[in-house]
């Protein structure tokens, strides 16, 4: 634990279990909420509001408090204008490739950028797992209900689709019903792929007598010290609207939040949650 810890906290719970597991591990984490995005209050904890594109004003904060680690934790749903973008001397050598990636990367290639200029201000970035460790998934079922045979080949196809998609750099999830791929993770997010399977089922277009699933995996290139997958209260509670069977993720290298009431709203809803190997599912 050399050096102090900041958390970038972007919207949604993650930096709030990041925070807390800090916290009880020792620790007296400075909080960087990112201005328009950050959807939770910090009075608890020394904290720092920052614009996205604020690498100015970053290096200032991780110098006058010591920060010698950062987290990357929560969503960001914008990414910053040009306008937006405040440069240190550490960053303006790197201002061109910055351009580009904001322009026409991924969201991988966005946060491989951010996990660069972090590093050229002196720190060390470091993954919410790291920090957090008891949000990971296990493998196997996590739940009272498991996978029964059709799942398991709709986890299999779910498996190969996420990790085509997540070469591309596009998504980390694809929900499959019946053998068939029926939606694909874009920038929208998991649980508006799932309000559009809803929608194509509340439509005809999924039949009613196959439940299907959806299959939540990191990206093949990415890097595990940002945007894991994750899951909650709402994508179990969105699947089942969509009338899935399951969730299968990736064990070691997703996060599950809220997992007390993600689990029971599982088991009332008859839906498995289950921690794949990757590999083994294929």
């Amino acid at each position: 634990m050399a050096g102090r810890l900041a958390i970038i906290a972007g919207n949604g719970l993650l930096p709030v279990y990041v925070a807390g597991a800090a916290r009880a591990a020792g620790e007296d984490p400075f909080i960087l909420p990112l201005k328009n995005e950050t959807d939770r209050r910090w009075d608890g904890f020394d904290h720092a509001v920052i614009g996205v594109g604020d690498m100015a004003g970053l290096g200032r904060l991780i110098k006058r408090h010591g920060i010698e680690r950062v987290v990357l934790s929560g969503g960001v749903k914008k990414r910053p204008a040009f306008k937006e973008i405040h440069v240190n001397l550490r960053f303006l050598l790197k201002l061109p490739s910055v351009v580009r990636t904001l322009i026409s990367g991924g969201d991988d290639a966005v946060l491989k950028m951010v996990i660069t200029l972090l590093e050229a201000q002196g720190c060390r970035v470091v993954g919410a797992h790291e920090i957090a460790p008891q949000l990971l998934a296990e493998t196997g079922p996590l739940g009272d209900v498991k996978p029964g045979h059709d799942d398991l080949r709709d986890i299999a196809v779910g498996v190969a689709a996420a990790e085509a998609l997540g070469r591309l750099d596009v998504g980390q999830g694809a929900v499959v019903v019946g053998g068939r791929i029926v939606a694909l993770e874009g920038v929208e997010g998991t649980d508006r792929m799932l309000q559009r399977v809803a929608d194509l089922r509340a439509e005809g277009r999924i039949s009613p007598k196959r439940r299907g699933v959806l299959v939540k995996l990191a990206k093949p290139q990415q890097d595990v010290r940002a945007d894991l997958p994750a899951i909650g209260l709402s994508t179990v509670e969105n699947a089942a609207k969509a009338g899935l069977a399951g969730i299968a993720v990736e064990a070691g290298r997703a996060l599950l939040l809220q997992r007390e009431d993600s689990l029971d709203a599982a088991n009332r809803a008859g839906l498995f949650i289950t921690g794949i190997e990757a590999g083994d599912a294929r």
